[in-house]
This record gives structure tokens, sequence and C-alpha cells, in this order.
């Protein structure tokens, strides 16, 4: 079972429009407890994100909160290029990052989780083919899957890995999981057979590690060499 963005995302979305005030944004972040909002066009189309470090933009570049003619530090000015731009803004499309790092529904929780890591963001907005806005995933949301049942994980291992997809006799395997580590134990015919068991086994949602202690009766990785 791959987990898609759509079975772990949040479905009930707070979003806010280009025309919406500074002080309505912060507002809405603190009062759902979020760290981002999505900025949607009339037709609920995702047009930026607008977060908790754009806002405080403000208060960074803020010459009157230091003195006439402060300037930020260098590392600030070097971080954020554009950042006295979106400290003098005062509504959503003034302070927003745009475009907005989206993903859709289908796709897999994995893939959702590497691309908040290439962009370094916590969450992504999640829309449909249209680009409308459907939903919003968090690295919390992400987090859920390692939050199965072992037993869960462990019918599925028995279920759709060794009975259904290897195709050889697994018979001999006996599985065991206990906080989402996963033991195999006994034997297979072939050591090839043994090791695609085990990489298919970390492959399941919600798999933290696999332990290993397959023995084979042939070891047919010699006549590869050969």
């Amino acid at each position: 079972m791959r987990m898609t963005v759509a079975d772990v995302m949040t479905g009930e979305v707070v979003s806010v429009t280009e025309e919406t005030p500074f002080k309505d944004i912060a507002q809405a972040l603190i009062e759902h407890g979020i760290s981002a909002v999505p900025v949607v066009d009339g037709d609920r189309h995702v047009v930026g994100v607008v977060s908790e470090a754009d806002l405080l933009r403000k208060e960074e570049f803020r010459e009157e909160f230091y003195r006439e003619g402060y300037r930020p530090p260098l590392r600030a000015r070097l971080r954020h290029p554009k950042g006295r731009q979106k400290a003098e803004g005062d509504t959503a499309a003034e302070l927003m990052t745009r475009p907005a790092v989206t993903i859709t529904g289908e796709a897999s929780a994995v893939s959702a989780a590497r691309l908040m890591d290439a962009h370094d963001v916590k969450r992504l907005a999640v829309v449909d083919h249209n680009g409308r806005l459907t939903g919003v995933v968090s690295r919390r949301d992400l987090v859920k899957v390692f939050l199965r049942p072992d037993e869960e994980i462990a019918e599925e291992v028995r279920d759709e890995i060794l009975d259904q997809a290897l195709w050889v006799d697994t018979a001999g395997v006996h599985v065991e999981v206990h906080q989402g580590v996963v033991t195999l134990t006994g034997w297979m015919d072939r050591r090839t057979e043994a090791a695609i068991a085990v990489r298919m086994t970390g492959r399941v949602n919600g798999v933290v590690g696999v332990a290993d202690k397959l023995t084979w009766k042939q070891d047919d990785t010699r006549w590869e060499a050969q």
C-alpha cells in the first residue's frame, strides 16, 4: 500500500486572498496554530504562501524600531534579499512568497517529504490538476505514516508482500513487528529472493526498520558472479 498525500493531508484549509491585510493574516496564524497560509485567487487557485517568516520581515527590517537610518545585519540582508520589499507590504499579495510549492493529492507521502526538504518548507499546499486548493500537508502530517499499528504493518507484509508480490514460496518466513521495526525470520529458497523480501518490506508505510534474520537454501548470488 502506497500512502498518498490525500491519505494524510488536512482537508479543512485556512487560506487568505491577495487582499487580506497583514493583521488578519497574523491573527489567522495564531488562532489556528499554523506557521503559514496559502494565498488563493477568486477561483481557489494557489498563487502564493504567507508564512510567519514573511510577517517577521516587518520587524527585522523596520527602521523606526531601532533608530533612523538603521540597517539590518548583513546576514539578514543576504539571507532575504527581498526582505525590505516584504517589510513594507501590508497585504498578502505584497507579503507572500511566490510561486507556492504545491503537490497533488495523488502524489506519494515520500514525494511530499522530499519536496519539503528540497525547498526547505514545513508544509505544502495540495492542489487538484487545475491548481485549485484542496488541502495542506505538513511535516507533522507525514509523521503520521509512522504511527500505523504494528499489527497492521505485519498484516500488510504477510498479505501483500510475502503472499502476493513475491510469487515464490514464503511459507517458511515469519513476521514480527515491534514499534515499527519488522523482524523477518525463517527461510527462503534463494538468497536473492530473501534480499528482495527485505527490500520490499522496508518500503511498506510505517516501517521504521527491518531486521533481516532470514536464511536461504541456495546462494544464487554466486551464480550471478560467475
